[in-house]
């Protein structure tokens, strides 16, 4: 089965979390006038069972197109966030929440390098996929007690074609 790569919006994406950017954010003006704050971008939602945020940056190696999915995950606890470093697309393969997903229920999206993501808790997706060189991602998830990933391998050939 080939993934067909969309293009990463807030519509698109709002059954799996947020799309975390400046368009169409509420902003307002502070430190006197020198800075726009684009304010309330992402649902972060690590507080149960004892959790706390982790600030973290994950390096990722690009990836080649054609690849195979292989591995899905997803996070039971919480939600995780990801935002590039640098301003480089990267993919997004998502699944809803629930079972483990089969091939047909993935979505892929491709980023315009200037968006980041948090996935919402229990969407199942893809580990990191860097396209375009060595990226950088801040990335806010959970620490804390308790299993917080479940990983599937998928069954069937599913290709992402660039």
């Amino acid at each position: 089965m080939k993934l067909k790569i969309e293009p990463l919006t807030r519509t698109a994406f709002a059954p799996f979390g947020d799309v975390i950017d400046c368009s169409g954010a509420g902003h307002y003006t502070i430190n006197d006038g020198f800075a726009e704050r684009y304010h309330d971008l992402a649902k972060i939602d690590v507080a149960s069972n004892g959790g706390r945020p982790l600030v973290n940056i994950f390096r990722a190696k690009p990836r080649e197109l054609p690849f195979k999915v292989a591995l899905m995950e997803r996070h039971p606890l919480s939600s995780q966030a990801f935002v590039p470093l640098l301003p480089r697309a990267f993919l997004v393969i998502v699944a809803a929440f629930g079972q483990p997903p089969l091939a047909t229920d993935l979505r892929c999206f491709r980023t315009t390098g200037m968006q980041g993501i948090n996935y919402a808790r229990g969407i199942w997706h893809h580990p990191l996929i860097a396209l375009e060189g060595l990226q950088d991602f801040l990335v806010i998830d959970r620490g804390g007690p308790g299993d917080n990933c479940d990983e599937i391998q998928m069954p069937a050939d599913i290709i992402v074609e660039g």
